[in-house]
């Protein structure tokens, strides 16, 4: 049969719309797959999508290293405010700092560790300044040690905290020898009468039970942070904010550098302060540490529980209340550690080339003298030149 001519007027109604639902089909088929279809397109969108993702990723953490790890300056410090410029003996215009790579910079446990060149004087500062923060420091200055206390309290006004509150809490059982200073505004001497013991060792490690005990009484109220320190020091150089964390230890001058096998940790089982031979982080120092009131009164009261029950079974540790300090930054790790800068003791060790700065510093004295048990009514020969 012939084709069939379409009469005038006629729209071939019939053949579009089949034409219209074959492509109308097609392009459900296009949107919508069936089951199989649409399970292999998912799955390879999902696979591609997977690739992109972990390329972009890697890219990202490309260019972070390589730009900003290593093309990208350090910032430039920015001017002090008026609030440091007050009494502030550092210079105005800080250096930027420079990267050390002669010492390390991170604990195990990527604690920094903190040098001359790892910080920014300036931009903490302004971190630090709006929070109106007051800093306690304790010292102890009982029996003939109370003769330091004048050149400690006339070097931290110098040198320690500057432009901040501070409060010095002097532990003393000789109230009428504490010396009267010119301190900074928004600085106070707080003296807190305590009792001798017999041997320094005694007094050593009552520390640890004086700053617990007085934590409720008046560091609870009174501070932000909490730093002991000993007296028979001084400051030397700036000291600042850098320091402050939640919890610190100071690296012991006499072990850095050393394995732990060396450190004079406490090595017998039956003490509270053993810790097994090779075992240990570092070796810290107990004449240095701090860090925020709750933490430290924590600390402070651990160590002086072990020493009782250590008393109770007729031990004393190897090193008082440092060995007790050590075996507690062992288990509870510090969230900042102090360089030897902060600790020093420069007739007995020199000045090595990595020590950019020395803050804290040892003061010459005869040991035999200050550590008797006979008390005179001077003392001289206690401390060797250094007034």
């Amino acid at each position: 049969m012939g084709k069939k001519n379409l009469e005038p007027g006629q729209s071939g109604k019939g053949k579009i719309d089949l034409s219209l639902n074959c492509g109308l089909r097609n392009r459900r088929e296009w949107l919508h797959p069936s089951n199989g279809k649409r399970k292999s397109l998912s799955n390879n969108s999902k696979r591609w999508i997977c690739i992109l993702l972990v390329l972009a990723a890697c890219l990202v953490v490309y260019s972070k290293f390589f730009t900003v790890g290593h093309n990208t300056p350090l910032p430039q410090p920015k001017p002090q405010s008026k609030f440091f410029a007050v009494g502030n003996n550092t210079s105005p215009t800080q250096s930027k700092p420079q990267r050390r790579i002669d010492v390390p910079l991170l604990t195990p446990w990527l604690a920094p560790i903190v040098w001359d060149g790892t910080f920014d004087e300036n931009i903490l500062n302004e971190q630090f300044q709006g929070k109106n923060i007051t800093i306690g420091l304790t010292v102890f200055a009982i029996k003939k040690y109370v003769v330091f206390l004048k050149l400690f309290l006339e070097t931290a006004e110098k040198y320690f905290m500057v432009g901040y509150k501070v409060n010095y809490y002097v532990f003393t059982d000789k109230p009428a020898d504490v010396p009267k200073i010119s301190l900074q505004e928004g600085r106070k001497v707080i003296t807190l009468v305590v009792q001798n013991y017999a041997r320094w060792q005694d007094i050593s490690m009552h520390r640890m039970e004086m700053i617990s005990n007085f934590s409720h009484q008046y560091f609870f109220q009174e501070v932000d942070y909490l730093i002991c320190m000993d007296v028979d020091m001084k400051f030397s150089d700036h000291l600042g904010v850098e320091i402050l964390s939640s919890l610190f230890g100071t690296l012991h001058p006499g072990f850095y550098g050393a394995q732990p096998k060396t450190f004079s940790y406490e090595n017998r089982p039956q003490s509270q302060a053993y810790i097994p031979r090779g075992k240990g982080d570092f070796y810290y120092a107990g004449g240095f540490f701090g860090g925020k009131v709750q933490q430290v009164y924590e600390m402070t009261k651990a160590c002086h529980e072990a020493m009782l029950i250590d008393k109770s079974n007729n031990i004393e540790a190897v090193w008082h209340d440092e060995s007790h300090l050590n075996k507690y930054l062992f288990l509870h790790k510090p969230t900042k550690v102090l360089s030897p800068e902060y600790l020093w003791d420069e007739n007995l060790l020199g000045r090595p080339a990595f020590l950019r700065k020395l803050r804290y510093v040892a003061v010459p004295k005869n040991h035999a003298q200050i550590r008797n048990k006979r008390e005179s009514s001077s003392y001289e020969g206690v401390v060797e030149g250094i007034f």
